[in-house]
């Protein structure tokens, strides 16, 4: 029996993942995060071999998140389940420290199949998502103007692009407004843009985020 924590804001998401999980039989739910800080009290004190993991709950970053995880508790595995079907997240959180990274559009038996493998010390990527790392080995080498952000100024960058407030941003992330400010101004200059639009327009003609796009 695998014992699988789940951590997402949304209940009815949780309860989705539950009864997807307890349907196959050799899965048993130890417990359930809907932030940070619930999520950590649960790895440090639940034990489990496996944690899905979504990426933007309110609390902290999440790849910031997996970093610590995995510093107090090695041994336990991450499966990320998020909405972020880009690569830079994916990557971003496998260097964390995540085993797997799957998206919310994934069907059932592929959560299934990820869980099983991740706990078993293998590492799970979708299909698309190995799609999107092969076709980026054909990029220049050189780094693009994003990947000079730190993982938390890239959380905070998509969020601007993707039309959050800087009081929004600060309130999801449990931070000052300028805290969030600063790291709007290093955002501009490490990737040179003069103003926030410049910040959305290179993120939809990257597809860092797209019109639709909610963190």
């Amino acid at each position: 029996m695998i014992k699988v924590i789940l951590a997402d804001d949304h209940t009815l998401v949780r309860d989705g993942l539950r009864r997807i999980l307890e349907s196959a039989h050799d899965f048993e739910v130890a417990g359930e995060g809907w932030d940070a800080a619930t999520t950590l009290a649960l790895v440090r004190n639940q034990p489990a071999q496996v944690l899905v993991l979504d990426l933007s709950m309110p609390g902290r970053s999440g790849v910031d998140l997996i970093k610590q995880i995995k510093e107090e508790k090695p041994a336990l595995r991450i499966l990320v389940l998020t909405m972020h079907a880009e690569q830079q997240y994916a990557v971003r959180a496998f260097k964390a420290g995540a085993s797997g990274y799957l998206t919310k559009e994934s069907a059932s038996a592929e959560l299934v199949s990820a869980v099983t493998k991740v706990a078993a010390g293998g590492v799970y990527v979708s299909m698309a998502m190995a799609e999107r790392f092969a076709q980026s080995l054909n990029e220049p080498s050189d780094a693009l103007p994003h990947q000079r952000l730190s993982d938390r100024e890239f959380d905070v960058f998509r969020r601007l692009a993707s039309g959050q407030t800087i009081t929004e941003i600060a309130h999801a992330l449990c931070v000052s407004s300028k805290t969030v400010s600063t790291y709007k101004v290093r955002i501009l200059e490490k990737m040179q843009m003069p103003h926030e639009a410049a910040l959305v327009r290179y993120a939809l003609r990257h597809k860092l985020i797209d019109d639709q796009d909610e963190i």
